[in-house]
């Protein structure tokens, strides 16, 4: 599809219709994924708790070698929008070629890592013996395709800072859909199906959760490579070509580390603390580590806004910034801010309401559903606290104050959520509802802190000495 480049800085466009229009196809996408990752849990969890449980063991792993590539992923695509903004589009294109370097490298670093801990890790963290062969199995598959899930995030985040998020949208939720059907194929063995009274023998691979695991890793394949592929397409505003010289650039990469490594320790420092908030979790039985699980799936209905103002106020904050509009930064990031808390609060009450419900979809363990329908109630009174994180944060990675989202990450994942979880898992017989009132104070701390910062307006003082940009002249507030 064809990307319309909007101009940012013109009056023909009303703030909140450009913000609209970046910030509806990432939570259309989002919609879309979540439903396809329900099915996904669906089809797994249909094996039994067991299977969900091994999944569950390795989440947070695979979170946490996300986090590390969305540090890379913000390092490249801030600068990207800051060049676009001051209509430097040779720069951006410089930018891009050393981001393609980076997809290989690093997934190729990560996926060595991951090969040499699988075998150990599920062990590490306290799984049950039962359970612990499968999560082997899984985190080692899924591993292989880890230099596509770099592609995945480094691309997508890329495309969406030039302001194109139409993209990620197809790509992303076409090749969900094929993990859907690929899961459907190799997850259970070959059995009848009946389809409007029709019966009829259906081929299975039967392969359990190493089919889960095979099918998330092809579908990240084809994500990764139909997303890398976007970035020589002659529609894509600073598209590159398999012609040019992929030389290192120091420059570039020393940018791209000073803005994407506070980004880098503020996940991987985060997803540190969900694999022990996993373990502590993985302590009350397997029935409550699949209800974590199954309630975190249920949960992410609340992400979709913040996805979208998150992603919409990165853009537009880096594009006004990089063409010296502080007025324009400012005033993009505060109607981001608004719709966000009114979305995410409205989801947050029809997760309290129908919390349960939701998760009794992916199971028939009234067990299960019990105990995560009550910790989805304590999740969601913290839901506008968790909006003004999502869409603060979003303003504050345009403007590049990353460094300011790895303190309030730290704050509140190690001085407020797993201190709190320990102690309710531990001395109390709160269990899991007791995990995530940690959870919960963490997200309404981190919203506080964050908003008290951005109220100062220090976030729009940005130097501007990143080699290229020079704001223009007269765009302050």
């Amino acid at each position: 599809m064809k990307q319309q480049q909007i101009d940012i800085t013109s009056s023909a466009h009303s703030p909140g219709k450009i913000i609209w229009k970046l910030a509806w196809p990432v939570m259309l996408e989002q919609i879309l994924i979540m439903m396809v990752q329900y099915v996904d849990t669906a089809m797994v969890g249909a094996i039994g708790p067991n299977a969900t449980a091994a999944v569950a063991l390795t989440s947070s792993t695979n979170r946490l070698m996300n986090g590390i590539n969305g540090g890379a992923a913000v390092g490249f695509s801030v600068p990207i929008g800051n060049f676009i903004g001051a209509k430097l589009y040779d720069k951006a294109r410089d930018v891009v070629r050393q981001s393609v370097i980076a997809i290989f490298i690093i997934g190729a670093v990560l996926t060595g890592i991951m090969l040499a801990v699988a075998p150990h890790l599920p062990h590490w963290l306290g799984g049950d013996p039962e359970i612990c062969a499968d999560a082997t199995s899984y985190i080692s598959i899924v591993c292989l395709a880890y230099i596509a899930s770099t592609s995945i995030q480094i691309c997508s985040s890329i495309l969406r800072c030039t302001g194109d998020t139409a993209t990620p949208l197809v790509f992303n939720v076409s090749t969900n859909l094929i993990n859907m059907v690929l899961n459907f194929l190799l997850i259970y063995a070959p059995r009848d199906i009946s389809v409007l009274g029709v019966t009829f023998h259906m081929w299975g691979a039967g392969l359990g959760v190493s089919g889960a695991a095979i099918a998330t890793a092809i579908a990240n394949v084809v994500s990764g490579v139909m997303l890398l592929r976007a970035m020589f397409l002659k529609k894509f505003p600073c598209n590159i070509s398999t012609r040019d010289k992929f030389r290192f650039d120091k420059a570039i990469w020393a940018d791209m580390v000073r803005v994407g490594t506070p980004v880098t320790f503020d996940r991987v420092c985060v997803s540190l603390g969900q694999i022990l908030m996993t373990a502590m979790v993985t302590s009350l039985g397997t029935a409550s580590l699949a209800a974590h699980s199954l309630g975190i799936t249920a949960e992410s209905i609340t992400y979709m806004p913040g996805f979208g103002f998150s992603a919409a106020a990165t853009t537009l904050v880096a594009q006004s910034l990089g063409a010296g509009r502080k007025d324009l930064a400012k005033r993009f990031s505060n109607i981001c801010i608004i719709g966000c808390v009114i979305m995410m609060s409205a989801l947050g009450v029809v997760l309290f309401f129908f919390g349960g419900n939701i998760i009794s979809l992916f199971t028939p363990s009234a067990e299960v559903v019990a105990l995560g329908a009550a910790a989805l109630k304590v999740e969601a009174l913290a839901q506008p606290f968790f909006a003004l994180a999502n869409s603060i944060a979003g303003s504050f990675r345009g403007a590049r104050k990353t460094k300011w989202l790895f303190l309030f990450g730290l704050l509140g994942m190690w001085l407020v959520r797993l201190p709190v979880c320990f102690i309710m898992t531990r001395y109390t017989t709160l269990g899991l509802t007791g995990a995530w009132i940690g959870m919960a104070g963490d997200l309404t701390v981190r919203g506080l802190v964050s908003l008290i910062v951005y109220r100062t307006g220090h976030w729009l003082e940005v130097p501007m000495n990143i080699a290229y940009v020079k704001p223009k002249e007269g765009g302050g507030e």
